[in-house]
């Protein structure tokens, strides 16, 4: 198979989005997307940046960084849309979905400096 399958399903991304509307996600090796970004770009280029993150940490620890990340700072922001901004993964990948090159010359673990940096 090849890595990552693209999906298409409005249907499944309406179910799973409990606390905002969801363009898109990645659940390795799926990149599951609304039919009305199938030509978008920057949706594609984002979630490729989640399956790179995801590799490289086994994707079950990718899975269980973001899930206690999303936790903290939803709690510290109070709000669920900040948390998910502030996740370090969305923060690689928003911060890096208009360079096509990116994935080509990423370097690995590159979501650390994410992390506490507050500035991007």
């Amino acid at each position: 198979m090849k890595i990552p399958k693209l999906i298409y399903s409005d249907r499944f991304l309406d179910r799973i989005g409990l606390f905002m509307k969801i363009g898109g996600i990645t659940l390795y090796p799926f990149i599951i997307l609304r039919e009305k970004h199938k030509d978008n770009y920057l949706i594609n280029t984002h979630e490729r940046i989640h399956i790179e993150q995801q590799r490289e940490m086994f994707v079950v620890v990718f899975y269980v960084i973001y899930i206690l990340e999303f936790l903290i700072k939803s709690l510290l922001w109070l709000s669920f849309k900040d948390g998910y901004y502030k996740i370090s993964f969305e923060r690689e990948a928003y911060a890096n979905q208009s360079n096509l090159n990116y994935i080509h010359n990423r370097k690995k673990y590159s979501w650390i400096r994410y992390v506490l940096n507050k500035k991007e």
